[in-house]
């Protein structure tokens, strides 16, 4: 089989199941799809996990491959995978013991990137930027901390070792998700502060963080006081402030458009146009193969995307493996002192 070279599109979308379907294989190949995202229900093991990533790299080594491996609730790969504690405990124990901590957040970000890496993945969507502790249960013990100085240095450490593994860094959910009861998976949260206030506290981490991060993850929240969009589907979020005021010139990635959150804005094809022309680089459609065929079709309708070359900037950039990292000192010895934390 000869393999595809077409670069990336700009949908990013799931698999079923743990081994790729002819169904699916025709979809990869169409050239509006740029990644594919992996779930639980795609691993059985490290084995067949990197078996799936190869089989997608064949057919078309352009797609970007991400998962969700943050730690605690979110982590999708397990079993044959380095236990990650929840990111608040890390950032806790650093809170407690800088220099130990120091050292255990980078170890830590390169740990999960290079396991990840190992398996044939690009990328994490991580680290979370959110500022929270228990007010928002969707995001509460994902977030560093809840004080933007002291996260903003967690989260640094954190990314300087997932960098060092070869790994860009996803920040998310911008603005900040940790301001709101609500859960953007269920429902679309409204938060009435200020933009002062935001610039003050759940801001800091993004502006802060803004040169170090090669993508950002808009969150599916409407900031009422400041605009009546979703911010993933705001041209004043994702132009005015993360482009200009920020400076930031990575990728932006939709959050996932199957989530409730996204839904004021009407079908699919109504909210990919919308992320699209606000700004989003890439959309990504999960758990909905329904609503990824409305989005295929609504992009080819728009004909040949342009000005995605910087989604190559997500590509892993180092190469592992599962025997070298069982070789590793640093691989044994960050599990070790992780365990002790969780």
């Amino acid at each position: 089989m000869t393999m595809d070279s077409t670069p990336a599109g700009p949908l990013m979308l799931d698999l079923d199941g743990t081994v790729l379907s002819n169904e699916e294989r025709e979809l990869l190949l169409r050239p509006e799809v740029g990644g594919v995202i992996f779930f639980t229900r795609n691993f059985e093991s490290r084995q067949q996990i990197s078996e799936l990533t190869a089989a997608v790299t064949e057919l078309r080594p352009t797609l970007l491959l991400a998962v969700d491996q943050e730690g605690g609730r979110v982590q999708r790969l397990r079993e044959g995978y380095s236990l990650l504690p929840p990111m608040q405990a890390l950032g806790d124990f650093y809170r407690e013991d800088e220099i130990a901590g120091s050292q255990l957040l980078r170890d830590t970000g390169w740990l999960m990137a290079a396991e990840i890496i190992a398996s044939g993945l690009d990328f994490s969507f991580a680290p979370v930027l959110d500022l929270d502790r228990n007010h928002c249960a969707v995001i509460a013990d994902r977030s560093f901390g809840n004080e933007p100085e002291l996260a903003f240095r967690a989260i640094k450490l954190f990314i300087d070792g997932m960098h060092e593994a070869g790994m860009a860094a996803t920040g998310k959910h911008f603005p900040g998700h940790g301001g709101v009861v609500g859960d953007s998976h269920l429902q679309t949260p409204e938060d009435s502060r200020s933009i002062d206030v935001l610039r003050d506290h759940d801001l800091r981490p993004f502006e802060l963080l803004a040169s170090s991060l090669q993508a950002m993850m808009p969150a599916h929240i409407v900031f009422s006081a400041i605009d009546d969009q979703a911010v993933g589907f705001s041209h004043y979020w994702l132009q005015d402030v993360l482009r200009c005021e920020l400076g930031f010139r990575g990728v932006i990635f939709s959050d996932d458009l199957s989530m409730k959150g996204a839904d004021l804005i009407g079908g699919y094809r109504q909210k990919a146009a919308a992320a699209l022309a606000a700004g989003c680089d890439m959309v990504l459609v999960c758990n909905n193969r329904a609503g990824a065929l409305a989005v295929l079709d609504y992009l080819a309708e728009q004909g040949p995307a342009e000005g995605l070359s910087g989604l190559s900037a997500m590509k892993a950039t180092r190469s592992w493996s599962w025997s070298a990292l069982a070789r590793d000192a640093r691989h044994e010895d960050t599990v070790d002192r992780l365990r002790r934390i969780i």
